[in-house]
Order: C-alpha cells, then structure tokens, then sequence
C-alpha cells in the first residue's frame, strides 16, 4: 500500500524532476518544530512510493539549512535549564529521540537519497546530509558542526554517522572546532563525493546521478543499502542513544545559558 504524502507541507516542497526521481526540497530556512514532523512522512510516503526508485534533497533560496531552530528550541531546553528535575530531564531525553527519529527515517529509507547542498549547511543541516547515501555540493557550499559553539554536544547524528564518512581526526576536528568547511575542503576529507561551479549544475548533477541510481533494480539498491546498513545501523542507534541520555543529563548547564544569551545578543560568548 502506497502511503500519501500530507496534503499541506510548511516546511518542505515535493516535486518530480525525473522520471522515477523525487525532490524534496527544505523551504524553511531552519529546522523548527514543523520540519521534524513533516520530514519522517514524507520520507515515509516517498519510500512506500513503487514509482519513486531515488530521492534528491536540497535546499531552496542559495542554502541548505541553518540547522535546528534556536529559538524554537528554547522552550524545551529552557524548560530543563529552569527546572532540572529528573522528570524535565526525562522528557528533555524523550524529545531529543523523537528529532533523532526524524532524521533517521531519512537514512533508513529503503529509497537511495542524495543530497545536494549549496550554501549554509550547519548543525541539523550536516545531520540531514550525513544521514543520506551520497552527498554533492556547489563550489558555495559551507558545512559547521556547530554544535559545539553553542555549548551543545551535537545529538541528532553527525557524530555518528560521520564516522563512516570521514576519517576520524577529521571527525574530531569538526566537532571540536565548529569551523566552518568549504565545499574544496569537504570534499578533499570526503564529506562529498563531488563539487560544482553552481547551483544550477548542482542541480543538474543530483538528478543525473539519481536517474542512474534509479535505472537500476529497485530491489538490489534497496538490498545494497540493507547490506551495507547492518553493520552501521546499530552503531549508529547505540550512538543516539549515549548522546540523548549524556545530553539530558549534562547539557543544562551555566555554558548552555551563556551561549544563548550572547547568541540572542549577537555577541561572542564567554564560557567560564
């Protein structure tokens, strides 16, 4: 039974560029609370799809996501920094699953997916990249683990999954700087497969390369993803796991409030 896809998006677009190819495209320049509802259902129903062999993900208007929605976000670790029970942190846990899921319906999608980022790619943004098969980007293309400047061990599955992408000290480095990477070095450290010049041969390339994906048997590119994901799917779950329990417990902290209120204050945090 093929699932529909909602009937109203707020935070994605859905298109055809290809015959056996959808496009799922952020529209919102953040991930807020709409985003991880909407992005397992769409998945869910594009998966379930037997006319869709291949998904491209991108952003719209010159970027690909500014990552999670700070201030959105607030309330739910606010709640944990106001009052850190054992009953918040519980439900703080609760809910960093529930994003974690969001992006893993991304990567267990039976459906190969690439991703085609041009512009920003921070935080919830490399999550999102990272959990898809193949990444390609435009020469304007900027990646952060950004976690780290915002006082926050990064929980929804960079750490994770970057660790089949990149080379361990590359990983490190990601993490613990929250630099900012350009498409020359992403791809240098094997973050991406490929770089264009533009976003329009960006374009061009994601579907090309998801038409030829899709000219294969639906049946063995599914079974090479369920292969190659036995050994990494487990990993990455225990891994999800670690990080949303150590979240819970550690990130309400004096740092946390310092790096939300200078970034409120558009200033340079001070951590003690």
């Amino acid at each position: 039974m093929t699932s529909a896809l909602p009937d109203t998006l707020e935070t994605l677009a859905v298109d055809r560029p290809a015959e056996h190819v959808a496009r799922v495209s952020l529209v919102a320049r953040a991930m807020a609370p709409a985003f991880f509802a909407e992005l397992p259902a769409v998945f869910s129903a594009l998966d379930a799809d037997p006319a869709v062999r291949a998904i491209v993900v991108t952003g719209a208007d010159g970027r690909f996501s500014y990552g999670l929605d700070l201030m959105a976000a607030a309330g739910s670790i606010g709640g944990v920094l106001g009052d850190p029970s054992a009953a918040n942190r519980e439900g703080f846990l609760r809910h960093v699953r529930d994003l974690q899921a969001s992006i893993t319906a991304v990567a267990d999608c039976r459906t190969p997916v690439v991703a085609a980022v041009q512009g920003w790619c921070v935080g919830g943004g490399v999550d999102l990249a990272t959990a898809a098969d193949v990444r390609l980007a435009s020469a304007d293309a900027l990646f952060s683990v950004r976690e780290v400047r915002m006082a926050m061990v990064a929980d929804l599955g960079s750490l994770q999954r970057l660790v089949g992408i990149v080379g361990d000290g590359h990983l490190r480095e990601l993490a613990l700087t929250g630099d900012d990477v350009p498409a020359a070095e992403a791809q240098r450290i094997g973050l991406v497969n490929r770089v264009v010049d533009t976003p329009a041969e960006l374009e061009t390339a994601a579907v090309d390369l998801a038409t030829r994906i899709a000219g294969n048997s639906p049946l063995v590119t599914r079974g090479i993803k369920d292969v190659l994901d036995a050994e990494r799917g487990p990993r990455v779950e225990a891994g999800l796991r670690y990080v949303a329990a150590w979240n819970a417990a550690f990130l309400p902290s004096a740092d946390l409030q310092e790096a939300f209120t200078a970034f409120a204050e558009k200033r340079p945090p001070q951590f003690g």
